[in-house]
């Protein structure tokens, strides 16, 4: 995808020293570097809780014009103002317009879905079904209702971006998701995603972006601790649950 919606965003205005985001790891890195780059079209955010990789991504999403509890850039609710005003200080670089797009959120996935259901009720009646699938989202099981929004609602030359999706998934489920990335991938789309995910981490040519204390560093998929930490894990769960549950 020569074109990428978001090419990059930087830091472009100072964070004021008595303001909370100025204490936020990912924003001291931000002040460090010269830009974040987006170079392939799917690109992960991962860290440790707390590392900021869904503060940043949110701070993306509403820069970019999306509604920060999640939905397409026409969805207009909010049930509690709890983003920060990081988006306030990026500046967004992008060499093209996307024709669509959505910030898909686990957190705020039942907002958004309550709000769908009393905008297509009010004022489009049954078109609901063809827009996001044959029920309500409401009506599904959480990863059902990921996976039905997903093949029905995301189409091709739109910007996604995915918050810990992996939330509402299993791990068969996230295979499936995996392959809708890439036929979407094929339609020109662009993906970021923050993740804990292993499994969505192996996608093919993905960019892997590291938010860790010492930096936000480009990764190999293999050299991130949500795999080795798995991988450890499985293949010897006998001896890794002997160190975690012994007793002191």
């Amino acid at each position: 995808m020569e074109r990428k919606y978001i090419a990059s965003v930087r830091l472009s205005s100072p964070v004021a020293e008595d303001s909370y985001l100025h204490q936020l790891m990912v924003v001291s890195h931000l002040r460090q570097m010269k830009e974040l780059c987006f170079r392939s079209p799917v690109t992960f955010l991962v860290g440790e809780n707390g590392s900021g990789k869904s503060t940043l991504l949110e701070a993306i999403a509403v820069a970019f014009g999306f509604n920060a509890e999640g939905g397409s850039r026409n969805f207009n609710f909010s049930t509690s103002a709890t983003h920060s005003d990081l988006h306030q200080h990026l500046t967004i670089t992008r060499n093209a317009y996307p024709k669509d797009g959505f910030f898909l959120r686990a957190e705020s996935f039942y907002n958004a879905a309550s709000y769908l259901d009393e905008v297509y009720e009010a004022e489009l009646g049954s078109q609901v079904k063809t827009a996001y699938g044959e029920r309500s989202l409401h009506k599904q099981s959480h990863g059902e209702s990921f996976l039905a929004l997903v093949a029905n609602r995301f189409r091709g030359q739109s910007l996604y971006l995915l918050d810990e999706p992996e939330a509402a998934l299993s791990p068969s489920r996230l295979m499936t998701l995996l392959v809708q990335i890439n036929d979407l991938v094929k339609k020109k789309s662009q993906f970021i995603i923050a993740t804990h995910s292993p499994i969505l981490m192996a996608y093919p040519q993905a960019e892997i972006y590291q938010l860790s204390e010492s930096g936000i560093d480009t990764v190999n998929y293999r050299e991130t601790e949500h795999y080795q930490l798995t991988r450890r894990f499985l293949e010897n769960p006998e001896k890794m649950l002997h160190y975690l549950l012994a007793e002191e």
